[in-house]
């Protein structure tokens, strides 16, 4: 368990430009819309390749659209052959087709940091991923990573496994996900509602960190996963190093969360609250 106090370590004297590759979230309160706000709000500079469209709202998601691929392609390329993109956070790719291209152009423009949402099922319990997809996305994507991010679902799928419900069932999953030989993995325990913490897991190959937030009681969950991904490639870009720009992100959306109610947003579960008063006090 790291008792290390998440310090800013930016020395840049320019804006960082952080690149969101992901699907858009018609509600607002997820994908490249809760992207935008997150890298925004932590002091990078956002530009955004949408994926696919959803019909989505707070309650669920109605329909996904994947954008064609020869316009995502188009769109990589307009992006990094002119903005000096310092990191990638890539969520939503819908389909196998999608994530190797999204590979293809990694490794030709190389970006200094990636980090990867796996995103395959939506806070409402709506499969966002097609399921012969997943292969393609840890052969292919996850191993370019500096980091991933799945949450207990996501992970459980990542590795075959039954999704935990307790914490000794989470830390049973490190094992399994150590054998995908990834950089870093971010294990997130926000599903584990038993718990009256939030606790989550980086695991590296040789060592693990355990990161600590109390659990705030609301229902205003939605867009987590994307807001707290998209939060630590822009401190990553800042100059952060990853442990760093984890606790820093975790601090961030923690106080998302923690805000999340002061917004009246749909009849489901609402967004967090990106823009919440004082974030300047986790940069």
């Amino acid at each position: 368990m790291s008792n290390l106090t998440a310090t800013s370590t930016a020395q840049n004297s320019s804006t960082p430009i952080v690149l969101t590759i992901a699907g858009s979230d018609s509600g607002g309160g997820a994908g490249i819309q809760a992207d935008i706000k997150a890298i925004s709000a932590t002091g990078s500079y956002a530009c955004s390749v949408i994926t696919a469209i959803t019909a989505q709202n707070t309650l669920g998601v109605s329909a996904i659209f994947p954008i064609p691929l020869e316009h995502i392609e188009k769109q990589l390329d307009a992006v990094f052959s002119d903005l000096n993109v310092a990191a990638v956070k890539v969520g939503m790719l819908a389909d196998s087709d999608i994530i190797k291209l999204v590979a293809a152009k990694i490794k030709h423009y190389r970006p200094a940091f990636l980090v990867v949402d796996p995103v395959m099922i939506a806070t409402s319990g709506d499969l966002l991923l097609q399921a012969s997809a997943i292969a393609t996305l840890k052969s292919e994507l996850l191993p370019l990573a500096d980091l991933v991010t799945p949450n207990l679902p996501e992970a459980a799928a990542l590795i075959y496994s039954e999704v935990p419900s307790d914490a000794p069932g989470m830390e049973k999953m490190v094992d399994k996900l150590r054998q995908l030989k990834l950089n870093a993995v971010l294990l997130k325990g926000g599903h584990l509602l038993d718990d009256q913490n939030s606790n989550d897991l980086l695991i590296f190959s040789n060592h693990l960190e355990q990161l600590n937030a109390p659990r705030i009681n609301t229902l205003n969950t939605h867009g987590t996963g994307c807001t707290l991904s998209s939060a630590i490639a822009s401190y990553l870009a800042q100059g952060n190093d990853l442990l760093c720009a984890v606790q820093l992100g975790k601090e961030y959306i923690s106080q998302a969360i923690a805000h999340a109610d002061q917004l009246d947003v749909g009849q489901g579960h609402g967004p967090v609250n990106h823009f919440f008063s004082g974030h300047e006090n986790v940069r």
